[in-house]
């Protein structure tokens, strides 16, 4: 008889359409591999060679204000730029280039360089979100920014070039890739089915629960069926909401209280600060309604079994497609068994 928990399968992620292979017997193998390096965490609060804490100073010459809580600036080396010229190539529909406009910021979570999000105060955790809200309300108010895309990478191994509390918000002209499939997906469900994708998902992991991480009135966390990262999670709201700028104060608060707990159970899955990247996937800003859409967020950790082991996209799932060892379910039964305060608060 095939067993899901024992047997190589494939799983459907609805929000992109496309699969994973699962081969839940292989986590049983031996790891030999690269591991990494954990160093304990002893930032001080304030560092003067920071270029993001108040009162520094920046590439180009200029300085951060005494700043008290969080700060917002627009991000010295951007990848995405308001004043490029409209322009095309094409050649035989192969070799194609497009002009893409649209500008980059940083928020600074925190004046205190040695804390992250689960170390922050709840206070503090929900003014993060309304500086995220504002931003979205503005940047889509913008003439030709179709998309904005709140992100945090967390940790060096994800690519986090300071360690100070900070994340992005980049706004483009164009729908980025893995949006715009959501995008298709959504779409498509509303018009084959009638409803929302992620209601219906919401319910059916509520419903059987084994994949439920965190839950609090207004949110529901669940490592995702289709998971491909070892302890990813889908992070989404219980109402039908289809940006930040829709939830109400309550929602707001609640949203805040599930980031702190998840990023919590992050550290204390290893006992060391947890490298991540996350970001809110919300409606496009085209002036278009998108009552399909339903806001959530995505937590890509790359950690596989332990603080050192991590988890890289190889051979096959480069070629082929991503393959994962450690099952939803077990990742979600390891992440719920763990308590909501932080282990350096013991």
């Amino acid at each position: 008889m095939f067993d899901i928990k024992e047997h190589s399968h494939r799983r459907f992620n609805p929000l992109t359409r496309e699969w994973v292979l699962v081969s839940p017997h292989r986590a049983k193998r031996p790891w030999l591999g690269q591991t990494e390096e954990i160093v304990a965490d002893s930032r001080p609060a304030y560092d003067p060679e920071c270029y993001l804490c108040p009162g520094n100073e920046r590439a180009g010459g200029v300085r951060n204000p005494e700043y008290k809580n969080t700060f917002v600036f627009d991000n010295d080396f951007p990848a995405l730029i308001e004043d490029v010229p409209a322009g095309e190539f094409n050649s035989e529909g192969l070799i194609i280039s497009r002009a893409e406009r649209g500008l980059c910021k940083v928020v600074c979570f925190s004046p205190r360089h040695d804390l992250a999000i689960p170390r922050m105060a709840q206070a503090d955790v929900e003014r993060v979100l309304s500086v995220w809200t504002e931003q979205f309300q503005e940047l889509a108010a913008l003439p030709g920014i179709n998309y904005v895309q709140i992100f945090e990478n967390r940790g060096a191994m994800m690519g986090c070039s300071n360690p100070h509390p900070h994340g992005q918000i980049w706004a483009n002209e164009t729908v980025p890739n893995e949006p715009r499939k959501e995008q298709d997906a959504f779409s498509l469900y509303k018009q084959e089915h009638g409803h929302c994708l992620l209601c219906r998902y919401l319910d059916l992991e509520l419903e059987l629960g084994e994949r439920r991480v965190l839950e609090n009135e207004h949110f529901l966390a669940v490592v995702p069926y289709w998971a491909v990262w070892p302890f990813e999670i889908l992070l989404i709201s219980k109402r039908h909401r289809t940006g930040l700028d829709e939830l109400p104060i309550s929602e707001r608060t609640s949203l805040a209280t599930i980031l702190r707990e998840l990023t919590i159970l992050y550290d204390n899955l290893f006992k060391t600060p947890f490298p991540y990247s996350m970001g809110f996937h919300q409606r496009p800003t085209d002036d278009n309604p998108h009552h399909e859409w339903h806001l959530h967020a995505h937590f890509y950790p790359p950690l596989l079994r332990s603080a050192t082991v991590r988890k890289f996209m190889v051979g096959y799932e480069m070629l082929g497609t991503p393959q994962r060892d450690i099952t939803a379910e077990s990742a979600a039964e390891r992440l719920r068994s763990l308590p909501t305060h932080h282990y350096l608060d013991d």
